[in-house]
């Protein structure tokens, strides 16, 4: 069950694929941005980060810098997609209904986009030109023989 949670088995049309992975590299880039900002800034950052978890504020920054930065490696490269999506997901549900629950829309919107996008995406998956693909036809190869 997780195997197939982790590699689902879709019809995986060229035309979709490529637009799958344009969209995996342009949001993938730019959503690493955030997290590339908040760990050059780490030291500065790191002393009065928002602490939603409870678990200082520290650990919060490391947790949105894993979140933005070293799961959107994993995006971009469609390997373990969906798993890798929930921490992008979760640090936008927690920026928009926590961070900024009290700002207006036009400071919370990019926060929503983003959420909105990796959630499509998610339910979408990665598309033939991702390292899912290749592992899942790799496995299925194995199984086969």
């Amino acid at each position: 069950m997780l195997y197939r949670f982790l590699f689902p088995r879709k019809a995986n049309a060229t035309a979709t694929s490529l637009l799958l992975v344009v969209a995996r590299l342009a949001f993938g880039i730019l959503f690493m941005m955030h997290g590339i900002q908040k760990w050059s800034n780490f030291d500065i950052l790191s002393a009065d980060f928002f602490d939603p978890l409870g678990v200082g504020s520290k650990v919060s920054l490391m947790l949105a810098i894993f979140g933005e930065l070293g799961c959107s490696l994993a995006f971009i490269f469609g390997f373990l997609y969906r798993l890798s999506m929930i921490p992008m997901m979760f640090t936008m549900c927690i920026a928009f209904f926590v961070v900024h629950a009290g700002d207006g829309m036009q400071t919370k919107e990019l926060a929503l986009v983003y959420l909105i996008v990796f959630a499509l995406m998610y339910l979408a998956g990665p598309g033939k030109f991702s390292l899912d693909h290749w592992i899942d036809g790799w496995f299925s190869a194995k199984k086969r023989k």
